[in-house]
């Protein structure tokens, strides 16, 4: 969880100013979090609390009315009568890394990935997206090497994981979906040596940057054992106090270095 909310810090001075290479600062004065971050606890205060993660949803990210929600979802999360609305965006893959952590097997995880998207985006694809995510985090956390997680996402969902970064990135523009988003974070991921990498890499796309560095670091944090402290130092220094406290308790609950 820790790493999707510093993958969305560090990517967020690059979505709109992106870029195509590695050499960059990991944080800057304009790094912030963004509505990955708020939606990313939203999940984790529903799963803590056992709420609809709906309303949850709602509470938390009315805080934060101005962190770059898009414009469906922004409707829908000013409109408490307004249901999911067919979307296959990002946002259902971005948020969903506290269920990679908190649930303990195959089929619960997916069908809380599921319970987390289909709120909002309950198109196919939006379901997808989050499910694989959620799979890779809880693979990743469980021992799986990076091969078996390439191998079991492709089955599972479809995605192309053939290709590499270097192939990748020449053609790649700004894409909000969770396919043109999913596998590339993932890619960012299975290329990566090491957490940080695993950012760069998502950012060097040049691409929605924080939300691919979002989910390439829920996935990494969970191979790689941990955010680096020095990083984990720089998230707590960004982040208000209420979304602070949920993440701790999170962290604390599930056993993740806070």
């Amino acid at each position: 969880m820790i790493g999707a909310i510093a993958g969305d810090i560090i990517g967020s001075v690059y979505e709109w100013n992106r870029i195509k290479t590695k050499d960059f600062p990991l944080f800057q004065p304009r790094c912030r979090f963004t509505d990955d971050t708020v939606l990313t606890v939203a999940v984790a205060e529903a799963i803590l609390t056992d709420r609809p993660y709906a309303e949850t949803l709602r509470e938390i990210g009315l805080r934060y009315p101005d962190s770059g929600y898009g414009g469906r979802f922004r409707q829908w999360l000013f409109d408490a009568r307004m249901g999911p609305y067919d979307s296959f965006g990002n946002g259902s893959a971005m948020r969903v890394s506290p269920v990679g952590w908190a649930f303990n097997d195959v089929e619960t995880v997916l069908a809380e990935a599921r319970r987390s998207a289909e709120v909002s985006h309950d198109h196919p694809e939006g379901v997808k997206g989050a499910q694989a995510t959620a799979l890779a985090i809880f693979r990743a956390r469980t021992g799986a090497n990076k091969d078996e997680i390439r191998t079991e996402i492709t089955d599972r969902f479809g995605y192309n994981l053939t290709r590499t970064l270097d192939e990748i990135r020449p053609s790649y523009r700004f894409d909000e979906t969770c396919p043109r988003t999913v596998p590339e974070a993932l890619t960012a991921f299975l290329e990566s040596t090491s957490f940080e990498d695993a950012v760069r890499n998502a950012v060097s796309l040049g691409g929605d940057s924080d939300t691919l560095a979002c989910i390439a670091g829920s996935i990494a944090e969970a191979y790689y054992g941990e955010v680096p402290p020095a990083l984990r130092a720089q998230v707590k220094d960004r982040l208000p106090a209420d979304l602070s406290e949920t993440t701790a308790r999170f962290c604390s609950t599930f056993k993740l270095s806070w």
